[in-house]
């Protein structure tokens, strides 16, 4: 197994490739939801990782709840500023999906909603008008949960 991130609807193509070479150097798998806010072949895609791209076991999907139904019974973690609990609360296992929002808006309220009891947050300073980068924080919880696990597969 492997650890998985999903982005849904990422619209920025430097955190998606820089999350994408994440990917590549730990093995872990990612998932993209369409509509994507760039093409594949853009050139800011491939200078932030997309030379990485054939080390990406990666997959597209038209729908977030493709995903759901493709891996039903999989742990799926939400990250949003609007959670409860901080992501280092939570004991992760092989096989865990982290599922991110586009970088303007995050995940939509209601998937919040029906998931607060998985809803995981990064610590920041309150009343500042803007959030971590998204590549910053995929990677932040991924090196998480790849530290609980003991860093599988990585030296």
């Amino acid at each position: 197994m492997a650890l998985n991130i999903v982005l849904v609807e990422p619209e920025i193509p430097h955190n998606t490739g820089s999350i994408a070479r994440t990917c590549a150097l730990t093995g872990t798998r990612l998932h993209l939801v369409r509509p994507l806010g760039f093409s594949v072949s853009d050139k800011y895609l491939k200078r932030s990782g997309l030379d990485y791209w054939h080390l990406v076991e990666i997959s597209y999907y038209d729908s977030f709840n493709e995903i759901l139904d493709k891996y039903t019974g999989s742990k799926f973690y939400y990250a949003t500023t609007k959670a409860n609990r901080l992501y280092s609360e939570f004991t992760y296992e092989d096989g865990s999906f982290f599922v991110f929002g586009k970088e303007t808006k995050g995940l939509p309220p209601d998937l919040i909603a029906r998931n607060l009891d998985t809803a995981i947050k990064i610590p920041m300073r309150e009343n500042i008008a803007r959030s971590l980068n998204l590549s910053n924080s995929a990677n932040i919880i991924i090196f998480e949960a790849l530290r609980q696990l003991g860093f599988p597969g990585l030296a």
